[in-house]
C-alpha cells in the first residue's frame, strides 16, 4: 500500500536543551555550539528536512512575578541567539535546513534582511526564517517599548515588513556578481537597484549591500492559528506550523484552510508545507514506559506552567489550579491556545493542573509505543490529513534521540513515508521534492 510521503522537521531551542540530564549530560556544553553541531549531524544522517529553533527574548517571570521557576528548570532561558549558530551547524552538514526564529516587532527590516541574506550564503542556501510578531510584554520592555500593539496590528505591520524584506532581497538580480577579471567588473551595477520603499510603517531606500544569496531569500515559516495569523501564513509562508488541535479532522481542516487561502491569493498551495508540531514517545521493544518520579512530574509541571504563563501573558499563579479552567482568563498573547484550554475546562472539567501536568518526557504524547507502532500512527494520521509532515518536538526529549533516529525513522523509511536521500541542495528545493 502506498502512503502519503511527508516531510520531517525537528523543533528545539538554542539553550540548555538537555537539562536536566536527558540521557547524555551536557551541563553547560551547549554554550559553544558543539551540542547543536552534533545534533545537526545526527538529524541529517536520519534525513530530516530541517531543524527549527524557537526563540524568546526574555527571562520568564510572568508566573508569580518571579524568575525562579524559569531559571531553575532552564525553561525559557538561558539560551543563545539562534541566527549566528546556523552557520556553525552548517559547517558539519551539507543538506539539512536550518530555520531560526526572529521577531518583526524588534528587528529593523533592513538589518534582519541583511543578516538573513548573509546566513543564507554562509549555509549554502539552507537558511529559513520563522516569522513571529512577539507577544511578551517583557520582551517589549527589553527594547524600550512600553506596550505591544494589538495582535491584528502586529500582523498588519508584519505583512508590510515581509514585503519590504522581499524587495530588499530582490534588490540584487541573479547574475549581478560577475567577478570578471578581463573587463575589470566585479558587480554589474545595472543589476543592483534601489527600492525606495514607502509604506505605512516602514521606509527604506535600499539596495542591500550583500550579494544575492543562494536561495534569493530564506525559506519563510510561520505558525498562524488565529484568523489573522492564518491570513498572514497563507500570504507569506512556505512552511506553516500547525497544532494538533481538534484531532485528525481539525488537522485536515487547518491544512485545507491554509491551502484555500493561499490559492485565493494567487499562490500555488503545493509550495506551502503544513507541518504539525508533536511530541513522540518511543518505548523500546520489550520495555515498559518508565514511571516519572514525583520530582520529574513537578519539574514538568513547572516547565509547562512557566511556558504557558509567558506565551499567553497570563499569571496562572493568580488562579485555583485544581478547579475547572476559569472562563474569565484574558490572554495578552496566543489567544487561540487559551480558547482550547477554556474549552477543555468547560466541556471536560479539566483543571489548570490537569493541563499543565502532561509530562515533558512525552508520557502523554499523542503518538506513543514502539518505533514501529509510532511510525504506523504517524503514517495513518498523515494519510488522512493528506500531508505535509510533522515537526517533532525535540526540547526535553533528547533522551529519545537514539530511538528516534535508529528506530522510528528507519521504520518510516521502510514504509516509504519519508525520504531516504536528499536530491535538492537548498532548503527550498528539499521542501519541494515532494
Amino acid at each position: 500500500m502506498s502512503h502519503v510521503k511527508f516531510h520531517l522537521g525537528y523543533f528545539t531551542k538554542f539553550g540548555a536543551t538537555s537539562w536536566p540530564g536527558d540521557g547524555k549530560e551536557f551541563g553547560s556544553n551547549w554554550i559553544d555550539g558543539s551540542y547543536h553541531k552534533e545534533l545537526a549531524q545526527i538529524l541529517e544522517a536520519a534525513k530530516f528536512d530541517f531543524i527549527l529553533f524557537e526563540d524568546t527574548l526574555i527571562v520568564g517571570d510572568r508566573y508569580g512575578g518571579s524568575m525562579e521557576l524559569d531559571l531553575k528548570n532552564a525553561t525559557l532561558s538561558p539560551k543563545l541567539d539562534p541566527i549566528p549558530l546556523l552557520p556553525v551547524m552548517a559547517q558539519g552538514t551539507s543538506h539539512i535546513g536550518l530555520i531560526a526564529t526572529a521577531s518583526t516587532t524588534f528587528y529593523p527590516p533592513y538589518l534582519l534582511a541583511r543578516l538573513l541574506s548573509t546566513v543564507d550564503s554562509l549555509t549554502g542556501g539552507r537558511a529559513g526564517w520563522n516569522m513571529v510578531t512577539s507577544s511578551e510584554k517583557n520582551a517589549a520592555l527589553n527594547f524600550g517599548i512600553d506596550k505591544l500593539l494589538p495582535s491584528n496590528v502586529r500582523y498588519d505591520i508584519a505583512d508590510e515588513y515581509v514585503d519590504l524584506a522581499k524587495q530588499l532581497w530582490n534588490s540584487w538580480e541573479d547574475g549581478a556578481l560577475v567577478a570578471d577579471p578581463e573587463s575589470g567588473v566585479y558587480v554589474d551595477h545595472t543589476k543592483v537597484h534601489t527600492i525606495n520603499f514607502e509604506g505605512e510603517h516602514f521606509r527604506s531606500r535600499g539596495p542591500l549591500n550583500t550579494v544575492r544569496s543562494p536561495q534569493g531569500h530564506p525559506v519563510l515559516c510561520q505558525a498562524g492559528a488565529s484568523e489573522r495569523g492564518r491570513q498572514f501564513s497563507s500570504r507569506n509562508a512556505e512552511v506553516v506550523l500547525g497544532m494538533m488541535t481538534g484531532g485528525v479532522a481539525g488537522m485536515k481542516a487547518y491544512r485545507d484552510d491554509i491551502r484555500r487561502r493561499a490559492e485565493r491569493q494567487g499562490r500555488n498551495p503545493d509550495d506551502i508545507k503544513v507541518v504539525f508540531l508533536t511530541p513522540v514517545n518511543i518505548i523500546p521493544e520489550g520495555k515498559e514506559q518508565p514511571e516519572m518520579s514525583e520530582a520529574e512530574k513537578q519539574a514538568a509541571f513547572e516547565h509547562n506552567i512557566v511556558m504557558a504563563s509567558s506565551s499567553l501573558d497570563v499569571d496562572f499563579s493568580q488562579y485555583d489550579l485544581d478547579s475547572p479552567v476559569p472562563q474569565d482568563i484574558v490572554a495578552g498573547g496566543h489567544t487561540s491556545a487559551l480558547d482550547h484550554m477554556k474549552k477543555a475546562g468547560r466541556e471536560e472539567g479539566k483543571s489548570l493542573r490537569d493541563l499543565f501536568s502532561s509530562g515533558k518526557g512525552g508520557n502523554k504524547a499523542r503518538f506513543s509505543g514502539t518505533a514501529e507502532q509510532v511510525a504506523s500512527q504517524l503514517i495513518e494520521v498523515m494519510d488522512e490529513v493528506g500531508g505535509d509532515g510533522f515537526l517533532i518536538e525535540g526540547s526535553g526529549y533528547n533522551r529519545q534521540l537514539p530511538d528516534l533516529v535508529n528506530g522510528l525513522i528507519p521504520a518510516l523509511q521502510k514504509a516509504g513515508a519519508v525520504r531516504t536521500e536528499y536530491t535538492g541542495t537548498t532548503l527550498r528545493e528539499v521542501l519541494r521534492e515532494f
